[in-house]
């Protein structure tokens, strides 16, 4: 089997690269990426999704397309990135494809289509998303429902995990989980709410599953580890792992909200991206609870617990 890994250069692609090298399913891997994959430069080959020509002529001879490039932080500017890589990227990588008689994809979505503060949805639940990110993601899956609609001979795989953690991520589960280890973490809201969390050695995993064993047909997955943790216990396994009191100062969610507001107008005035900003305290006090039964009953047995995959990062980051 011959894989092209395209947006391979950031943490979700290291980290899968690694994993898929040492696969007796796997003759090579290349790497189509505008960064070069300082794990795996070697098989790192100049590309970008935006450009359809350079696509068609890095996947000859390929099997299977692993699509993970995104625009995906909370401050892209200008919008329309979000949607130029995001969904015509996706169609560009679809031409690219049926160029060359590639007929499998496995494409990483994101929890993201279904919004905020929904009630534990699984694949079936509709789609609702509030930000740009979310939008261009689900429109990115329209575009494959289309294509699927007269390629039904296709293979077509597609995750939505929800927040990635692991060793070596600089995220939004990094900066918060820094904040506790710190000693200068505060609660915004009660901290009940349930945060979904995919740790980085599962998702990698689940993905190589798919790639080995689901080779027919149009198949969505959640991707979640459970149990879903609560801030608070986020607050308390890591102060439990690093052997350390960690206090929290709790204030109200108004207020938390209306700082926010306040550092959107210090980013405006300043065109500085801050890493305090209203979209991100709403997210942090949302619940984000999703159902990844079908992922769990597809004969995929995630090889870390939630605590170990905690346990592994914090060790990695923060440990003495």
């Amino acid at each position: 089997m011959n894989i092209a890994i395209i947006g391979g250069s950031g943490f979700v692609g290291k980290n899968l690269i690694n994993k898929l090298l040492p696969s007796e399913y796997i003759t090579s891997i290349i790497n189509i990426d505008k960064n070069v994959n300082s794990s795996h430069p070697s098989l790192t080959y100049q590309g970008n999704v935006l450009d359809v020509e350079s696509l068609k002529q890095h996947l000859k001879g390929i099997d299977i397309v692993i699509l993970l490039a995104a625009e995906h932080r909370d401050d892209v500017t200008p919008t329309s990135l979000y949607y130029d890589v995001n969904v015509q990227g996706m169609r560009n990588t679809l031409i690219a494809m049926e160029v060359n008689n590639v007929k499998r994809i496995v494409f990483t979505s994101s929890v993201a289509v279904y919004g905020l503060d929904k009630a534990n949805p699984d694949e079936s639940f509709p789609a609702d998303p509030f930000n740009h990110y979310g939008i261009s993601k689900w429109q990115a899956e329209q575009v494959l429902q289309e294509w699927y609609k007269d390629h039904e001979d296709w293979n077509i795989n597609i995750i939505r995990p929800t927040v990635i953690f692991g060793e070596g991520n600089r995220g939004n589960v990094y900066n918060l989980l820094n904040q506790i280890a710190s000693g200068k973490f505060m609660m915004i809201g009660k901290g009940n709410n349930q945060k979904s969390m995919s740790y980085i050695g599962n998702i990698v995993a689940f993905i190589q599953f798919l790639v080995e064993n689901v080779k027919s047909g149009y198949n969505i997955y959640n991707y979640v580890d459970k149990p879903d943790f609560t801030t608070n216990d986020l607050v308390y396994h890591t102060g439990q792992i690093l052997g350390t009191n960690i206090p929290a100062v709790k204030i109200p969610y108004a207020l938390g909200m209306l700082g926010g507001y306040c550092f959107d107008v210090l980013a405006f005035l300043t065109r500085k991206k801050l890493s305090i900003s209203s979209v991100r305290v709403k997210k942090f006090c949302a619940v984000t609870k999703y159902d990844s039964t079908k992922a769990m009953s597809s004969g995929f047995v995630p090889p870390y617990t939630m605590e170990e995959g905690l346990r592994r990062m914090l060790n990695a980051e923060f440990g003495k």
